[in-house]
């Protein structure tokens, strides 16, 4: 017999460090018999120069799939007397179905209406055909209609937002404010913006020998599988939720109404049926990013520090909204509507790093505007008040060197921004420079170089591609994206009136990954965007000195800003 120190595994064979001939598999020592007790031991963590696997970049094993086209979605799911079905929904949300009349739709040939509670839809094997049977209906309904708009959204927001929540504090705000000689106070706003995923929500479902079999893109398998069975009044074990790709989600599919619909109306009809959303259905039965207002309240004292911060998050979600500079005195609050008020208009949810985007722009923004009046560069006064965090500084410093930043104050005409932020543990900095069409209003980030801190990195190559899909991604929240409405009617329904990242904005990209060799991996998928409204805010007060707090940065709200 060998000690443990003798022993090594690779590749499920345990193997004699000395002799590795000696070797037994994990199946020859189970015998197939079930683990029923487990030994709690002080074992070693393998050392990161013993990985023969983790810190190598892989390629992703579905791109060729998705490349070619083999990769299968929701809807490539064809079964055989599959039903298409769409169904009748208001022009806005919270409207209710006074009366409807689908004599018409019923005379339609192969068209079938399921009338079920709540539910009416149409069914046809064609799509097109469905469509077609759908716009027959005659439907009245009884809408709401607050007197509110994408217009008066942030004084709304405001209004409703009377309950509030302490976060963090530190110091005493009171001896803090005595200490300033400057006292900025800044409001910063954000509107709702749309996952727009290119596959919309869809599912297809069967119900074969009592089990119900559902294809869905779907970002929870698990949660959406139990709602399923909840509304078909279904044992769990009854319901299978198949694998399947999903054609983007960015938490938009953590919610999947398809596939509870689709499953519903298999049930009825004892077909197999496919639903589908329109682009339209898509946006209004969206889980928005929530917008929100953001209140900074902050001061510098005779040495040209933060004496206090007073950070105030309206409707928006407190997620990474707690500094992590510096400050001896601070306060970070949110606050939110009532429990059974309307709140929010709209379905709101996670979108790609809930809320951080949102408390990061605010809170780069205001770094900025402070290190403006302390007449100090801004990565000078960022490393100022980060003295205690050496990670911190070591990434804003390593981004600054690959970026080419030299110390100016702002604005310096350079058109150079960036923002540090911290989400799912990563620490992560982007610089950015802009162009600024003084006739137009048009922003055009024409760099940006990413330093991330993610710990140790699995797949160098993965954590790249995310950075850079992140950046690209980021783009659209900063300069284009933007739900307009009336009262819970939303007039963004579709990509000729709301506009996501296009080619022609993407700018020169690169990634510089920092992890240090002994530390835990964490997140890589969301951290970059985070920074992108904030950085690019910036980049545009140092190119042109207009300082702009409501995002997107669209060329309207950039020409008046010059004009003014």
């Amino acid at each position: 017999s060998l000690e443990v120190e003798d022993l090594e595994v690779r590749n499920g064979v345990v193997l004699s460090v000395d002799d590795p001939t000696k070797s037994i598999s994990y199946a020859e020592l189970t015998k197939g018999k079930e683990i029923i007790e487990t030994e709690i031991g002080d074992v070693p963590v393998k050392k990161q120069s013993e990985f023969r696997i983790m810190g190598k970049s892989r390629l992703r094993v579905d791109s060729a799939e998705k490349v070619t086209g083999k990769a299968k979605y929701a809807g490539d799911i064809q079964l055989p007397g599959m039903l298409c079905a769409r169904i009748l929904r208001p022009a806005s949300l919270g409207a209710k179905l006074t009366s409807v009349d689908t004599s018409k739709a019923e005379a339609m040939e192969g068209v079938k209406v399921v009338k079920d509670g709540d539910l009416v839809a149409v069914l046809h094997k064609s799509q097109h055909m469905a469509a077609k049977a759908l716009g027959s209906i005659k439907a009245e309904w009884e809408e709401e209609s607050p007197d509110l708009d994408h217009d008066s959204l942030y004084d709304y927001l405001l209004k409703v937002a009377t309950e509030s929540r302490q976060l963090a504090s530190e110091g005493e705000l009171s001896q803090g404010k005595a200490a300033a000689v400057k006292h900025i106070e800044s409001t910063f706003e954000d509107p709702y913006i749309a996952h727009s995923p290119i596959e919309n929500h869809t599912a297809t479902a069967v119900m074969e020998e009592g089990r119900m079999k559902v294809w869905a893109s779907c970002q929870t398998p698990y949660p959406t599988k139990e709602d399923i069975a909840e509304e078909l009044g279904m044992e769990e074990k009854d319901v299978q939720l198949l694998p399947i790709f999903i054609g983007g989600g960015f938490g938009g599919k953590i919610y999947n109404p398809q596939a509870i619909e689709a499953a519903r109306l298999a049930k009825l009809t004892g077909k197999p049926v496919q639903v589908v959303y329109t682009r339209e259905e898509e946006f209004l039965y969206d889980r928005l990013r929530p917008a929100g207002v953001i209140q900074v309240d902050a001061g510098l004292n005779e040495e040209g520090r933060i004496s206090y911060w007073d950070f105030t998050v309206n409707m928006s979600g407190g997620r990474e909204s707690e500094h992590f500079y510096d400050i001896p005195h601070s306060r970070t609050s949110v606050k939110f509507a009532p429990r059974g008020t309307m709140g929010h208009p709209f379905f709101t949810g996670a979108w790609r790093a809930p809320s951080v985007n949102t408390n990061t722009f605010a809170r780069e923004s205001q770094m900025d505007i402070l290190a403006v009046a302390a007449g100090v560069d801004p990565v000078e006064f960022r490393l100022k008040h980060l003295e205690h965090d050496p990670r911190m500084a070591h990434v804003v410093k390593t981004g600054a060197e690959r970026f080419g930043w030299t110390p100016a104050k702002g604005p310096s005409g350079r058109g150079y921004g960036f923002a540090v932020g911290i989400d799912v543990g990563s620490y992560v900095v982007v610089y950015v420079e802009v162009d600024v069409d003084k006739s137009s209003g048009h922003v055009q980030v024409k760099r940006a170089i990413c330093c991330q801190d993610m710990g140790m990195v699995v797949n160098p190559q993965g954590a790249i591609l995310q950075a850079e899909g992140s950046m690209l991604m980021g783009l659209g929240y900063a300069l284009r994206e933007e739900i307009e409405f009336k009262g819970r009617e939303m007039l963004s329904r579709n990509f000729d009136t709301y506009s996501i990242t296009q080619f022609n904005m993407a700018p020169e990209m690169e990634v510089i990954l920092v992890g240090t060799d002994n530390e835990i991996p964490y997140g890589g998928g969301e951290p970059p965007i985070v920074v992108m409204g904030g950085a690019i805010a910036n980049a545009v007060f140092d190119a042109v000195g207009i300082r702009l707090r409501e995002i997107p940065f669209l060329p309207d709200k950039v020409l008046t800003a010059l004009n003014e």
